[in-house]
């Protein structure tokens, strides 16, 4: 094992904020030792337009890091909706989830349990909503951990009634109209091998 590798790669991440690239280019998500510019060969004109998130990870716009590695970076929210909500954000630039690498997407959600975790204990709050951000409406593709308190009526809908769906053929054509959009993961199917609208007939 190459026992200079982490020095390396902590240069470059030293380097990424000391000397940020000048010209957008195509980013190398994979190798660590890569230093980026947070942009992704589609959203290039994202970045030029001042994407935030880009300015944090090259270091040019001030954030409150809480947890960094060569994939992602945790940042408390600069409007939180309450104490301690914090962001998860890949640290190259993608506008969504579909055109983030997988493996990316796994890194940023495998550290949900440890860094979730520290932010209940710091904040002495006992729960947590996690809320997914996707696409560029919704303010490009991040994670936020967003810690809660019994009774702090955060959200306005969870004072609102909720309606039960109804089991009847527009569920079931919806429910078909979905599985019909993932066909990389394929059907649900019930133990005869038949797929499954989980509805009686």
């Amino acid at each position: 094992m190459d026992k200079s590798a982490p020095a390396r790669r902590r240069l470059a991440l030293l380097s990424s904020h000391l000397r940020p690239a000048t010209s957008p280019r195509k980013s190398n998500c994979f190798n660590p030792l890569v230093v980026t510019n947070c942009t992704s060969s589609s959203n290039a004109e994202n970045t030029e337009n001042g994407c935030i998130f880009c300015k944090i990870v090259r270091g040019e716009s001030p954030a409150v890091k809480v947890y960094e590695d060569d994939v992602c970076l945790c940042i408390l929210d600069t409007n939180p909706l309450s104490c301690g909500h914090s962001l998860i954000i890949p640290k190259c630039h993608f506008s969504s989830l579909k055109e983030t690498p997988p493996s990316v997407v796994a890194s940023m959600f495998s550290k949900v349990p440890a860094i979730s975790s520290a932010v209940i204990k710091a904040t002495g709050c006992d729960s947590f909503n996690l809320l997914v951000n996707n696409g560029e409406a919704a303010g490009q593709t991040h994670i936020h951990i967003i810690p809660r308190k019994a009774s702090d009526c955060l959200w306005a809908s969870e004072s609102l009634r909720r309606r039960p769906l109804k089991l009847d053929q527009e569920a079931k054509k919806l429910g078909k109209n979905i599985r019909e959009n993932l066909p990389s993961l394929g059907n649900i199917e019930d133990s005869k091998g038949q797929v499954s609208d989980l509805i009686g007939n």
